[in-house]
């Protein structure tokens, strides 16, 4: 269930995509050293993913034309060949009617254009970058020390900063430039620098500075993305609280440009949808109900909106943080038993299924902890029979000894317990205080015995 979501998420993104806009559209006439048959395609970024949005078949003279009638949105573009592994860059903005020359030896060093100034200069770029790329590994091969490896680093750093640096003030206004401003780094007064807690709040509050968010050509670069990544990761704590005050700022200062709002909008749903970190869960739900249940994500149907929404919606109950949604069920021998009635200090709950795989070696290792220490500490196990029929659930409580838990379960079907605890795969692990509240979720039996060795550590 989770994977079909994040692949609806990437999907949405996919099919509101506008690809071409009004012009005297584009005609790119590409030749291939060594090709005479098959088929090029020309693709673009979005972030780091890549479209393939034209293809061309090759003639006998060897040469391929791209054609369109409406004009393509400014960004990295590429061509890709025609048995799909290798590909070269090219630059799309204002000029769109231009061919190019390529030879597939040595990774495409040799490419010329004919009409498009900003290839060329694009090409003269890509060959500073070789040059460098080759100290590097000259020196490598020389078997120089991690030292002298280093501090040629820092030098080759510096050079091609240097590079951009003077190309932004030789060229401005170009798609190049606006890219290499993007990837700048604030810089940090050498008044600041000493403190570093100073330094920290002053690179986070200009990270956006050099970076044009009006400009939507750099959608279609990788640029964006990485310094979204970046800064989320890096510069943001990964606390939920913190993040949402992130997100919402960011996409406060995007809100005016509709084609950046969507993209930095679905980029923070689905990277927090699907986090791999405990609590992120609580990003995504705060930004459905924020900007999809107010009718902001305007490029998606209702059908999309509300699948969406749903997800959001089950999600929602289980938030750490939250009181556990309480459980009326039943035991075994079909006494009433509730997850509210449980008196102790932190009670484990795990969904699980006795003819699951994974629950057959999860199940035992957590009683093994269980009656090994975290019984001492105060600690109750519920397990929940989330798959399987009765006999099998009651053979395995049997077989395996787990006499010691409080095993239930919902006959009749009646608590909707998939739904309030997300519980679409088994087994699912809950962490509750003495007041039911959530303190951890989706853990396995290693992180489970860390936080708990943690909270009484900090007791």
């Amino acid at each position: 269930m989770k994977k079909s979501f994040c692949t609806f998420l990437s999907l949405v993104l996919a099919v509101s995509l506008a690809w071409g806009g009004p012009g005297a559209g584009y005609t790119i006439g590409v030749s291939v050293k060594g090709y005479r048959t098959g088929q090029l395609y020309l693709g673009n970024y979005y972030g780091h993913q890549t479209y393939v949005i034209d293809s061309a078949v090759i003639g006998a003279d060897g040469r391929a034309v791209f054609k369109g009638a409406a004009s393509l949105e400014g960004g990295i573009y590429f061509v890709l060949l025609p048995e799909k592994k290798r590909y070269f860059e090219v630059l799309i903005d204002t000029a769109q009617h231009f061919s190019v020359e390529a030879d597939t030896t040595e990774s495409f060093r040799h490419l010329v254009f004919t009409g498009s100034a900003d290839n060329v200069l694009f090409a003269d770029y890509n060959a500073f970058l070789r040059t460098q790329q080759e100290k590097m590994s000259r020196a490598r091969s020389a078997g120089k020390d991690s030292a002298a490896l280093h501090g040629l680093d820092r030098q080759i750093s510096g050079e091609v900063n240097q590079y951009r640096d003077g190309f932004i003030r030789k060229h401005p206004g170009t798609l190049l430039s606006m890219i290499f401003k993007a990837m700048e780094d604030p810089k940090v007064p050498e008044s600041v620098q000493q403190d570093s807690a100073a330094a920290y709040h002053y690179y986070r509050a200009h990270y956006w500075d050099n970076v044009n968010l009006r400009d939507n050509r750099i959608l279609r670069t990788p640029v964006l993305e990485t310094r979204l990544q970046r800064y989320f990761s890096q510069l943001i704590p990964p606390v939920a609280d913190s993040v949402n005050a992130a997100a919402d700022d960011l996409l406060q200062a995007v809100h005016a440009n509709k084609e950046m709002f969507k993209y930095v909008l679905w980029w923070l749903t689905y990277t927090y949808e699907t986090s791999p970190y405990m609590g992120m869960d609580a990003v995504f739900v705060h930004l459905v109900e924020k900007y999809y249940m107010t009718g902001q994500a305007y490029w998606l149907s209702k059908e999309q909106t509300q699948k969406i929404i749903d997800r959001a919606s089950q999600l929602a109950p289980n938030l750490i943080g939250n009181r556990a949604p309480d459980l009326a069920l039943r035991t075994p021998d079909s006494a009433a038993v509730s997850l509210s009635g449980i008196q102790a200090k932190y009670t484990i709950l795990i969904f699980w299924d006795p003819t699951c795989g994974h629950c057959q070696i999860v199940v035992p290792k957590l009683d093994s902890a269980y009656r090994s220490h975290w019984k001492q500490q105060g600690v109750k196990v519920m397990g929940v029979l989330a798959g399987g029929t009765q006999k099998q659930w009651t053979d395995y409580i049997s077989a395996h000894h787990l006499d010691d838990w409080i095993n239930a379960w919902d006959p009749g079907n009646q608590t909707n317990y998939r739904r309030l605890y997300d519980v679409y795969m088994t087994p699912i692990i809950y962490l509750l205080d003495a007041d039911k509240k959530i303190l951890a979720k989706k853990l396995d039996v290693a992180q489970l015995d860390h936080f708990l060795t943690r909270l009484a550590q900090q007791e």
